[in-house]
């Protein structure tokens, strides 16, 4: 896949402060939720104004598909996941970004969504560094 560099991107102050960066993929940033009670990335276009899946050209959307199948296929790897949530909702943060969470029935929402159940239950420092890092080699 082709690197496409967007240079007026600006990642939302909410991602930023809620996220940490794994990776840049051709299209996205590719972040870590930092919420320990779920296995959980978050895809976020480098495309300035994008809100929406239909702002995105065919080739940005065909690349942004192909990320999101990625991380995909490495989050259903991961022990206790049997189920992905993948959304783009964007009623708080309107920036287009991906969330894909790993889910299994008795996880800290089950069965309902991710977002509103409860406070965000941070990673130790170290412990964050290192699933970024297991991030980024799986990635590679």
């Amino acid at each position: 896949m082709t690197e496409v560099v967007t240079s007026d991107f600006e990642l939302d102050t909410r991602l930023a402060a809620d996220s940490v960066l794994i990776a840049d993929g051709p299209l996205s940033q590719i972040r870590l939720m930092n919420d320990d009670r779920f296995p959980w990335v978050v895809l976020v276009p480098r495309v300035p104004g994008a809100s929406e899946w239909i702002d995105l050209d065919g080739s940005q959307q065909r690349l942004l598909l192909a990320e999101i199948n990625q991380v995909s296929r490495h989050l259903k790897q991961k022990p206790n996941v049997t189920k992905l949530n993948i959304g783009a909702l964007g009623n708080i943060v309107p920036q287009l970004h991906i969330h894909l969470v790993g889910r299994h029935e008795g996880d800290a929402a089950w069965p309902g969504p991710v977002w509103g159940s409860g406070p965000a239950q941070r990673f130790d420092p170290g412990v964050l560094a290192e699933r970024v890092e297991i991030w980024r080699q799986r990635l590679r």
